[in-house]
């Protein structure tokens, strides 16, 4: 319910306050993208620093998305439930404070488990954050504006992470950890006095204590073993009863949540086939860009020998189109719908993905990379936006926060799922002969994985357009029978 303190004038303009509250939840949401992308540019250089080794410097990455894609399930609910304004305020000043202590310390543990507790709080404002959003601003085309900007935040966030963090590794790996730090604390401030309040959940029926430790326990193990999986081999014996752990404790959620009175995810929220195309889109979406940007980064520092801060730049015009779209995508939406402009992104993301194939160790920046940067971040700017308003319309305001724990989830499951799965395919194909040639014909592979994945969100999304058509004939043949009907009980005059 859209809070009289935030409420748009009667011309329909946003007051100074709506757009304070808007800006605080999307520095939240800039921030938490921006933790995913801007550690690894700095990882060479705070292994150095130090002394960690190669196994040990990727948990620096896997335990941020550890704790954010294990825990956002709880996140989502968490906030429907104590009130979504205070879950909020307080994961962000343990974001802030996590930041602070990843940017101090000397030793690799203190340093991994500040990125854990940094992704664990990153799981409760994502999802709070999301549904102050979509309970602030009415359903419709102020809804759609709001979550327009929001979305294209987060898409700008983790682009401009990369082009952050090889400015700032440039000087210390330090400052790429104590940036959010700053940030989040000015935010914090803000939204202490900004922030509409929210009223815990009425008659909820208890807390779901079994569901939640099933479903943390089940998401953690599942991104837990998709992280290790390229490491512990995916046929190993490890590897495969974590997955048979995983799909016991999954078995024995849905089982807890059917029965439970007050259910950690309401399981009839996903017999909306909208809201399943959503989910799946977002793990196409995801998992085919985490891959693209994986594999891109290895190829432009590896073989071409670009900087980091090169690489940086080489992304930025992704990122630029992101930002510059950002006011505009909402009334694209209300024009032409969610499902049209994610079928049209996900086309957009196939071609630019098939484009970079043409890559060889020689490129023209303008002829062989750009077009394909242009068309990824055209697609960024149209599906991501488009994927949280499908996913939140038309779901009630208590149950809000589920729902963008479960985006959230997918999205971050997605990512650890399809990085882990095209790290396989590039290492089963490595040359015995490592020549630059071979090492990237050894990429194409996993390139031609992530166009596959993209593929599979556009037909996934051509399904709701198809449906939609289906409907449409079906309506107009009613109306003609109807028609007909009548016709035929209009007496006949002589």
């Amino acid at each position: 319910m859209t809070s009289p303190l935030t409420a748009p004038t009667s011309e329909g303009r946003w007051t100074p306050r709506l757009w304070g509250t808007l800006l605080v939840l999307c520095a939240a949401m800039f921030l938490d993208a921006l933790d995913v992308s801007m550690v690894g540019v700095a990882l060479p250089s705070i292994g150095e620093d130090l002394g960690l080794s190669t196994s040990t410097l990727q948990w620096i990455v896997s335990g941020y998305i550890l704790g954010y894609g294990g825990l956002l399930l709880l996140g989502g609910r968490a906030a429907d439930l104590l009130g979504r304004r205070q879950v909020f305020l307080v994961a962000l000043g343990v974001f802030a404070l996590a930041s602070l202590l990843g940017g101090l310390v000397d030793s690799g543990p203190l340093l991994i488990a500040s990125r854990f507790i940094k992704g664990l709080s990153a799981a409760f404002t994502a999802p709070a954050g999301l549904s102050i959003i979509t309970t602030t601003f009415a359903e419709g085309p102020l809804r759609n504006r709001a979550l327009a900007i929001y979305t294209t935040c987060a898409a700008t966030g983790f682009s401009m992470g990369l082009v952050l963090s090889g400015l700032l590794t440039e000087a210390s790996w330090r400052l790429t950890m104590l940036l959010p730090a700053p940030i989040a604390l000015i935010a914090l401030v803000a939204g202490l006095k900004l922030l509409p309040r929210s009223a815990r959940e009425k008659d909820h029926k208890g807390y779901d204590i079994p569901g939640a430790v099933l479903g943390t326990a089940s998401m953690l193990l599942l991104v837990f073993t998709v992280v290790q999986a390229p490491e512990a081999g995916w046929a190993s014996a490890r590897t495969l009863l974590s997955f048979l752990a995983v799909a016991v404790l999954l078995t024995a959620f849905v089982l807890v949540e059917r029965r439970s009175p007050g259910p950690l995810v309401r399981l009839g929220v996903l017999r909306s086939g909208n809201q399943i195309r959503a989910q799946l889109g977002a793990l196409a979406f995801f998992g085919s860009y985490v891959g693209f940007q994986f594999l891109t980064t290895l190829y432009m520092q590896s073989l071409l020998g670009w900087s980091a801060l090169h690489t940086a730049l080489a992304f930025l015009p992704a990122g630029a189109l992101v930002a510059l779209s950002s006011t505009k995508v909402g009334s694209i939406v209300d024009r032409f719908g969610t499902q049209r402009l994610i079928a049209v992104g996900f086309a957009l993301m196939v071609v630019g993905y098939a484009l970079f194939l043409r890559i060889d160790l020689d490129p023209v920046y303008a002829a062989t990379v750009l077009p394909s940067m242009l068309l990824i971040g055209a697609a960024c700017a149209l599906v991501f936006p488009s994927l949280n308003i499908q996913a939140t319309n038309g779901v009630d305001d208590h149950e809000q926060g589920m729902v963008s724990g479960l985006l959230n989830t997918s999205v971050q499951v997605g990512g650890a799922i399809f990085l882990a799965v095209v790290t396989a395919v590039v290492t089963a194909g490595a040359p015995d002969d490592p020549t630059p040639q071979a090492v990237l014909d050894s990429y194409r592979p996993g390139f031609v994985v992530v166009a596959g994945v993209a593929v599979a969100g556009l037909l996934i999304t051509l399904t709701g357009l198809r449906r939609k058509r289906t409907e449409h004939r079906s309506v107009v043949v009613a109306k003609s029978t109807v028609r007909e009907a009548e016709s035929d009980r209009v007496p006949v005059r002589d």
